[in-house]
């Protein structure tokens, strides 16, 4: 998992992969500690997605350039465009579901 800080690597990133996942917590949420280990054993299952992490109080930037307000929070970008946004109370089988949808049309 990549912790980026800047916007233009951000940018790049979903621009050049097909799905890139990002999440966005923060060390000192609860629920976002034991999101993320589940967020990561889920894309096990799709080795070609990109998954990122920001930590939101380390990176204000980021988390307004996506409009951020609540965490935990999970992006999904599909070809560079936002495709799947969940925040705080995130259902992570509709979100496998939704990300098997796309990965099984591009891989």
């Amino acid at each position: 998992m990549d912790k980026l800080y800047k916007k233009d690597i951000i940018d790049n990133l979903i621009k050049e992969n097909d799905i890139v996942l990002i999440y966005f917590g923060n060390e000192g949420c609860g629920v976002c500690n034991i999101l993320k280990p589940r967020v990561r054993e889920m894309l096990n299952s799709y080795p070609k997605i990109k998954l990122v992490e920001i930590e939101v109080d380390k990176n204000l930037e980021a988390s307004a350039q996506f409009n951020i307000f609540t965490i935990p929070a999970i992006l999904v970008f599909i070809q560079g465009k936002e495709s799947i946004r969940e925040a705080r109370y995130i259902n992570l089988e509709e979100i496998d579901n939704n990300i098997k949808r796309y990965y099984e049309l591009f891989y």
